[in-house]
């Protein structure tokens, strides 16, 4: 089966085309280093929590969003191959594509999918 990175993020709504466009240099390096699919989803129900929640996790204020993406990999092998040729990629830079949001509150992960319908 497939493996898939998650990103969770909060993005000043000021941002929220800049954003676009730094997502879009993303996704194309993604796919040219063998991502299958990438998708970005911009908050529009996301609760507040009591105990845990979206916004608590990555801490967003009020005039932010929440951000949930993911990209899809064939593998984990075909995943770490294309994030290393990504990190080494100067489009990849922070000063050729600085993030439009705190980068210490990004969270992220992979998993293997164990369930696809």
């Amino acid at each position: 089966m497939s493996y898939v990175d998650c990103f969770v993020a909060a993005v000043p709504n000021e941002n929220k085309e800049k954003y676009i466009q730094h997502a879009s240099t993303f996704a194309e390096l993604f796919k040219e280093f063998g991502a299958l699919e990438i998708v970005e989803n911009w908050g529009d129900d996301v609760p507040e929590g009591e105990v845990t929640s979206l916004p608590m996790a990555v801490k967003a204020e009020d005039n932010e969003s929440v951000v949930f993406s993911w990209v899809v990999w064939p593998s984990k092998v075909v995943r770490d191959e294309g994030w290393k040729a990504a990190m080494e990629d100067p489009r990849m830079s922070p000063e050729t594509n600085p993030m439009p949001f705190d980068g210490k509150r990004l969270i992220f992960g992979g998993f293997n999918t164990i369930l696809k319908v």
